[in-house]
């Protein structure tokens, strides 16, 4: 009987469950903000226990279901009448890379590290921070990139007389003002090499450099601290 009584319980609250899904709206679907997460959530587990306490009368699961979804359809309607809201609940783009440079206190105010930022570029089909004017952190957790409409052509000379010899992803030299000695290894080049890059493109030191990558063309790509 109890089994019965869980089968009957789940099938109904799985379609209460939908059915509030779908009065929330599309807009769930498509993205989940902070906001919609916790709705999401909460929606979840209240459903769980009323699937698991067979003693638990439906209503006291339904009831609070359907004041979350009262909650997020009353301030839905209110954000479209308010930016202001909407930004309070659903949160604002920020501009991670502006006009081809990476903002790093932008990156610091959102705890975004650069190993997030090239896993979401290359999830958009980009492999070097070089050919990005604009990368834009979406409310949602999303990355929105432009990329720059004429790329930058490089020589495969170094400028020192050598050749950079490996073909593939663009190699970091430098991140957070620390060299990665393995990729330099990889292209056959020295920090003493890297240092002389870096001056010639104006920074003294590692430490000022908050990013430096090299492609398989022999194009550097270098992001100082500001």
């Amino acid at each position: 009987m109890d089994i019965l009584t869980i089968f009957l319980r789940t099938v109904l609250i799985y379609f209460v469950v939908f059915l509030m899904l779908k009065l929330m709206g599309k807009r769930e679907i498509g993205k989940l903000s902070l906001f919609d997460l916790v709705i999401s959530i909460m929606i979840a587990e209240i459903a769980v226990f009323v699937i698991e306490d067979v003693n638990k009368p439906l209503m006291d699961g339904i009831v609070p279901m359907a004041t979350l979804v009262l909650i997020q359809i009353l301030l839905a309607v209110l954000a479209l009448k308010s930016r202001a809201l909407r930004i309070f609940f659903d949160g604002k783009p920020s501009l991670l890379i502006n006009k081809g440079m990476i903002d790093r206190e932008e990156m610091k105010k959102h705890r975004y590290n650069l190993d997030d930022l090239m896993l979401q570029l290359r999830q958009n089909k980009i492999m070097n921070v070089a050919d990005v004017e604009f990368a834009v952190l979406e409310p949602s957790g999303k990355l929105s990139v432009v990329e720059k409409e004429v790329k930058e052509t490089a020589k495969v000379n170094d400028g020192i007389g050598g050749t950079i010899r490996f073909e593939g992803l663009p190699l970091p030299l430098i991140m957070d003002g620390k060299v990665q000695d393995e990729n330099l290894e990889k292209i056959g080049k020295t920090r003493f090499w890297l240092k002389n890059q870096l001056q010639v493109k104006g920074a003294r030191d590692f430490k000022e450099v908050f990013y430096c990558s090299i492609d398989h063309r022999g194009r550097m790509f270098l992001d100082l601290k500001r």
